[in-house]
C-alpha cells in the first residue's frame, strides 16, 4: 500500500495505542484476580453519566467481550511488541506478560460452559471472540474444543425450512410480544456476526453441512435484511413452516423501516467476513453497498447517530459502538478490494471514523501507578535488589470504559433505554481495530512521535 493512501499522522490516533487502553482494561481485570474463584459476572456498560461498570451474568450475550479485550492486549503484546515500543505508548509499569496471560485464563475459566448453550445465537461473541485467539496465540486445546462445541450448538438452531439460524426464541417490548417459539422464528441482522465462527470450524473439521448452514443463513439475510437502498432491517420474523416473512420490525432502532446504525455496522462486517470464507463476490458487493450507505449517511462529525433516520430536528444520541464496528468492517473491505487489485477508498473512510472517535469520545485516561517498597534481605550485593514495586491503576476521573458516546438501545418501546454511556463491545472493537491496523502495517504510521 502506498503511503499516499494513508492520511497525515495525527495525535488523535495516539489514543488507539496509549497506555490508557491497557490501564483501563487492566484496572477492571485486576480486581477479580485476588478472588478465590474466577468471575461469574462480566462488565457490560456504564450508566449514562456514571463511571463504574454494570455487570451481567456469565450466560448473557456480552460476557465474552471483556475477556476478548484482554486477549487482544495479549495479542498486541506478542505480535506487535516492537511496534508498540516504537510508538512510545507503553508504560514501564504495565503488567508482565505472564500476569496478562493469567488474567486471560482467569476471566475465561467459567465461560467455556457457555459453548453448550443452545438457546442463544450469540455464541460467536460469547466464545469465539476470545477462544479463537487463545487457540491461535497460545495453542490452547481446551479453547479450541470450546469453539468446536459452540459452533455445533449454534448450528443446532438452524431450520432448513426457513434456511437460517434462529436468533431469539422470544422477544417482548412495550409494543409487541413474541413468546411462543412454535409460532414465530425471529432472525436479527446481528446474527451475521456469528457466522464467522461456523465457517472457521467448518474449515477445520471439513464439515460441509456446517459450512452450508452458515452460507444459507448469509444468503437469506442478504435477501431479507438488506433493503433496495442497502439500508438494513433489524428483525425479520419468519413463518417456520413455509419460510415466508411474517413481519419486519425493529427492536433497537427508531422505527421498523429505519436504519439502526449498529445493525448496519453488523451487516457490513458480517457480509465481508462471509465473503472471506466463500469468495462469493455477491457478499462483498453487499458489504460494500451497506458500507456506502453507512458512509453516505454519516454526519460531518464522522460519528453515526444511533439510527440514521431518527429525527434530525432534535438532538440524537450517538453510537460509538456502531462507529468502531463499522470501521473494522471497512478495513476488511479495503483488504478484500486491494487483494483483488482494485482501488479502495474504504481505508480512508475507516480512518475518518476512527479519528473522530479518538478525538472526541475517549474518556479521561487511567494510568499505571508504581508503589515502591523494600524487603530485608541477607548478603545482597546491591541495595537495589531489596526494592519492590507493586502496580495499581489510577482510573482517574473518567469512566471505567475506554470510550463513551455509545447507545445500547434507544427504541421508544424498549423495556429499558440506554444512551450516551460506555459499552464493553465498543471498547473491544476499539482495541480490535487498533490491532488490525498494526496487522496491516498502518497503525504505527498514523501516530505522531
Amino acid at each position: 500500500m502506498a503511503t499516499t493512501d494513508i492520511p497525515t499522522a495525527s495525535k488523535d490516533f495516539e489514543q488507539l495505542y496509549s497506555a490508557n487502553v491497557f490501564a483501563k482494561i487492566w484496572g477492571v481485570a485486576q480486581r477479580a484476580l485476588s478472588s478465590p474463584s474466577p468471575p461469574l459476572l462480566y462488565p457490560e456498560y456504564t450508566k449514562p453519566g456514571g463511571v463504574e461498570y454494570v455487570y451481567r451474568e456469565l450466560d448473557f450475550w456480552t460476557s465474552g467481550f471483556f475477556p476478548a479485550s484482554l486477549y487482544q492486549l495479549l495479542e498486541r503484546r506478542r505480535r506487535h511488541a516492537q511496534k508498540i515500543r516504537g510508538l512510545g505508548s507503553s508504560s514501564k509499569y504495565e503488567p508482565h506478560e505472564l500476569q496478562l496471560q493469567f488474567a486471560c485464563k482467569w476471566w475465561t475459566e467459567n465461560l467455556h460452559k457457555n459453548a453448550e448453550l443452545k438457546y442463544t445465537h450469540d455464541l460467536g461473541f460469547m466464545i469465539a471472540s476470545w477462544a479463537r485467539v487463545a487457540w491461535e496465540l497460545e495453542n490452547d486445546s481446551r479453547a479450541y474444543d470450546t469453539v468446536i462445541t459452540a459452533a455445533r450448538s449454534l448450528a443446532s438452531r438452524y431450520n432448513p425450512l426457513v434456511g437460517c439460524i434462529r436468533s431469539w426464541d422470544t422477544c417482548v417490548t412495550k409494543r409487541y410480544s413474541f413468546r411462543d417459539p412454535e409460532k414465530d422464528f425471529l432472525v436479527i441482522v446481528d446474527n451475521l456476526m456469528n457466522l464467522d465462527m461456523l465457517f472457521w470450524v467448518a474449515a477445520r473439521l471439513k464439515d460441509d453441512a456446517m459450512y452450508a448452514v452458515a452460507l444459507n443463513h448469509a444468503k437469506l439475510s442478504q435477501r431479507c435484511h438488506v433493503r433496495a437502498d442497502s439500508s438494513t432491517a433489524h428483525v425479520v420474523n419468519f413463518d417456520q413452516a413455509s419460510g415466508d416473512i411474517k413481519s419486519v420490525i425493529t427492536n433497537q432502532g427508531y422505527a421498523d423501516d429505519s436504519c439502526w446504525s449498529r445493525g448496519q455496522a453488523w451487516a457490513i462486517t458480517g457480509f465481508v467476513q462471509t465473503y472471506k470464507w466463500t469468495k462469493d463476490d455477491s457478499f462483498l458487493e453487499t458489504a460494500k453497498s451497506c458500507a456506502d450507505y453507512f458512509i453516505g449517511h454519516l454526519p460531518e462529525s464522522g460519528i453515526p447517530p444511533w439510527d440514521f433516520q431518527a429525527p434530525q430536528d432534535e438532538p440524537q444520541p450517538t453510537d460509538t459502538s456502531a462507529a468502531v464496528i463499522a470501521s473494522y468492517g471497512l478495513l476488511l473491505i479495503h483488504e478484500a478490494e486491494t487483494s483483488a487489485g482494485r482501488p479502495s477508498a474504504y481505508l480512508q473512510h475507516a480512518l475518518r471514523i476512527i479519528r473522530a472517535v479518538c478525538a472526541s469520545y475517549v474518556n479521561s485516561p487511567a494510568k499505571f501507578v508504581a508503589h515502591e517498597g523494600s524487603v530485608e534481605a541477607v548478603e545482597l550485593r546491591s541495595v537495589d535488589n531489596q526494592k519492590t514495586v507493586a502496580i495499581t491503576v489510577d482510573m482517574g476521573e473518567g469512566a471505567e470504559t475506554i470510550l463513551n458516546g455509545a447507545t445500547i438501545n434507544n427504541y421508544e418501546f424498549a423495556p429499558r433505554r440506554w444512551a450516551n454511556h460506555g459499552l464493553v463491545y465498543a471498547d473491544y472493537f476499539f482495541v480490535l481495530v487498533g490491532n488490525k491496523l498494526l496487522d496491516m502495517g498502518i497503525g504505527e504510521v498514523l501516530v505522531t512521535h
